[in-house]
């Protein structure tokens, strides 16, 4: 038997691989999961003992062995009994010890067969199961329609199986079935000899056992905004990049490679947490060990937290950074304190997590800091070869308007040549050219290795994973399909709104309710929270998933999305680009100035009774550039259209730092240089005098939206 996978020996012995690793763990025989592979010898004792038949065990004739026994009965003793006795008691204890192993094989085997019986049983129940035809490759939200429930409830009964997915990630066999018998179906594969190809090589590699060396660990730098993370990173990359030159340390890609002791560190130079969860979102992961830096004067802020709670749902590392060590009111016992409260206790607490007092600004503790990464590198061990195929992530795209499509990706395992067709999720291509950090051509990339390339039919997504591939035909029609049935899956996925969440609850496809809370002070948080906590809803379970102070941005709008949640502000509103981004995904945004208003909203929602609503549409954001005293008049503010539009009859509210100062307001006057005028277009200069609102300043932003009823 040559070696096998426990999955294939699972159906081999018309079991469940859950079942088979049972067995196996009773036996001593160390697996992880389905894919693990079994031992020649492994194999042959697993298959003895669920047989009954033991290794190399052959028939023998019940008539010829009892006349053999007799004819030895009659043979005369030729030993001395004297001499003899001594060998007969040491072979009579093996045999003991021989028929004692024997006994325990056989109630071993016993024990297993019955178990085995008992799944051919519900085997047999399981030939009347309804079954569910897919082919090739199922992500969750193609999954979750076959079942007919909502992505949301697959994602959690997966995260319950340990299984962390999101909804347009593939699953394997093993667990698409696994859920399918859970919900009372049995799945009936259908080949799709496309990605059975890719598979095949996947496979074929696993099974050759290609060398496998250890690669550099990836990082990216996570924190609150000012709390030094740009300056951490060019303090590292001055200090330690890879090219001698100075001239080489110019950023073209957002990735770079460090030294530290002849070690290779590579830095994802991301944009915070916002693009980890863009990636996070699509299933992608990327980083090894997420450093979190934490200014030693602010302590703990809102988006410290949510940069834990990203990492923490990626299952990513986390090491500490304490920056800003340099100032007089640096209080790193208080940092350590507060982060021990987000469940990140240092090690001389007790706890696992590395905690290196830093100074960008000095370039003190850094050293330090590196040291500290490749140490937790290496308590990670993290593999590659690079004589496999190559396959990776993309961290970033865009469309140049001289070079096409560009997408920035890390191969994570194999090497990536110049040349070669490659996948890219359901974008297909050839790569023409590759740029590393320094902006130089190389012709080929190894494992974790960040590098620019040229080459694809369209651009990406971030989090898109990629595979080299024999031929362009192969990669193209394995694209086409995928895209096809990803544009499927999404018109059957259907997100959680206010308006229809009663009609979902109706039809059994919402259990949960997933909410990010946002608002302008952490007092106002803490009281919506509570008011929610003590709704106590029958139909649907209330989850917060995220809460923070300010301004509603891509990052929330991003976390709402990967987790079908609906966003709340209370007194805060969402920026442009969030705003956009809502749009685009369809993300519910809620946003109140009274707390019993939002509480009310929800409950109504649930129980089917919300009304008539009007609905707020906005027109345009001005930005306030100079204030004009007016004594007779008031303040005038000397303005710029940013986008859309403002009207005379605009409704308006005043955002400072992104909190409402001033709401529901009207415009008393609208001016385009002496003459006044109905309306002023993007990237025009206005003057606006406001309704009983004089106190404005520049840099304010003035919002202009109209209300239009909506029927629900």
């Amino acid at each position: 038997m040559s070696k096998v996978r426990v999955y294939q020996l699972a159906k081999e012995l018309g079991t469940t691989s859950k079942k088979l690793i049972e067995v196996m763990e009773n036996m001593d025989i160390a697996v992880n999961n389905h894919m693990s592979t079994l031992t020649d010898e492994e194999a042959k004792k697993v298959m003895s003992i669920l047989t009954g038949k033991s290794e190399g065990e052959k028939p023998v004739d019940d008539k010829k062995a009892s006349g053999k026994k007799g004819s030895e009965k009659q043979k005369p003793e030729s030993r001395a009994p004297e001499t003899d006795t001594g060998k007969k008691k040491e072979k009579a204890g093996v045999k003991d010890k021989a028929k004692a192993g024997d006994q325990e094989q056989k109630s071993m085997g016993r024990k297993a067969r019955k178990m085995i019986q008992e799944e051919k049983r519900a085997a047999m129940l399981k030939a009347q199961k309804p079954k569910l035809k897919l082919e090739g490759q199922v992500t969750v939200a193609e999954l979750a329609s076959h079942l007919d429930i909502a992505p949301s409830q697959l994602i959690t009964e997966l995260m319950e199986m340990g299984v962390m997915a999101n909804i347009n990630q593939p699953l394997t066999p093993e667990t698409v079935e696994l859920v399918a018998e859970e919900h009372g179906y049995e799945v009936d594969y259908m080949e799709d000899e496309l990605e059975e190809e890719l598979l095949a090589v996947r496979e074929g590699e696993e099974d050759a056992h290609l060398e496998e060396s250890s690669r550099k660990p990836v990082v990216t730098v996570l924190g609150h905004v000012d709390h030094g993370k740009t300056m951490l990173l060019d303090a590292i990359r001055s200090a330690n990049v890879i090219s001698g030159e100075v001239g080489g340390i110019t950023q073209h890609i957002g990735a770079y490679q460090v030294n530290v002791n002849d070690k290779k560190i590579v830095f994802l130079d991301t944009p915070g947490h916002e693009a980890f969860t863009a990636m996070r979102a699509r299933g992608a992961q990327v980083t090894d060990i997420a450093i979190l830096v934490v200014a030693a004067d602010d302590g703990v802020m809102p988006q410290t937290v949510e940069a834990i709670n990203h990492a923490k749902a990626a299952g990513v590392p986390i090491m500490v950074a304490i920056n800003k060590m340099d100032k007089p009111e640096a209080s790193p016992d208080r940092v350590k304190q507060q982060l021990a409260e987000h469940e990140l206790v240092p090690e001389e607490w007790g706890g696992d997590t590395i905690m290196v007092p830093v100074s960008a600004i000095k370039g003190e503790g850094l050293e330090e800091l590196l040291e500290m990464v490749t140490l937790l590198a290496e308590v990670c061990e993290l593999k590659a070869s690079p004589d496999r195929v190559a396959r990776g992530t993309v961290i970033e795209a865009n469309l140049d308007k001289g070079r096409g499509p560009v997408a920035t990706i890390l191969v994570q395992d194999g090497t990536l040549h110049v040349g070669e067709p490659i996948i890219c999720g359901s974008i297909a291509g050839k790569i023409r050219a590759m740029f590393n950090e320094h902006g130089e051509k190389v012709k080929s990339a190894g494992p974790a290795t960040p590098v620019e390339i040229l080459g694809l039919n369209d651009v990406p997504m971030a989090g898109d994973g990629f595979q080299a591939v024999n031929s362009e035909r192969v990669a193209r029609d394995v694209a086409d399909k995928r895209a096809e049935k990803i544009k499927e899956a999404s018109r059957k996925v259907q997100r959680v709104t206010l308006e229809d969440l009663f009609k979902q609850i109706q039809e059994g496809e919402v259990r949960e309710l997933n909410l990010i809370l946002k608002a302008d002070v952490q007092g106002s948080v803490e009281a919506l929270k509570d008011a929610l906590a003590k709704l106590s809803l029958d139909e649907v379970q209330i989850k917060i998933i995220h809460t923070g102070v300010g301004a509603i941005n891509e990052s929330d709008i991003m976390l709402a999305s990967a987790s079908n949640a609906i966003v709340i502000g209370f007194n805060v509103r969402p920026d442009s680009n969030a705003r956009k981004l809502s749009e685009k995904n369809q993300v519910d945004i809620r946003l109140y100035r009274i707390i019993y208003e939002a509480i009310e909203d929800i409950q109504n929602a649930v129980k089917g009774m919300l009304k008539p609503e009007m609905k707020e549409v906005i027109q345009g954001q001005v930005e306030v550039r100079q204030v004009f005293k007016a004594s007779k008049l008031g303040n005038i503010a000397g303005s710029h259209v940013l986008e859309g539009k403002v009207t005379r009859n605009s409704m308006v509210r005043v955002i400072r730092d992104g909190t409402v100062v001033h709401d529901s307001g009207s415009i008393a006057s609208l001016k385009r240089y002496k003459d006044d005028v109905r309306e002023v277009s993007s990237g025009y200069e206005c003057g606006i005098l406001l309704e009983n609102f004089n106190d404005l300043q520049e840099g304010d932003i003035i919002e202009a939206y109209v209300m239009e009823q909506v029927a629900r």
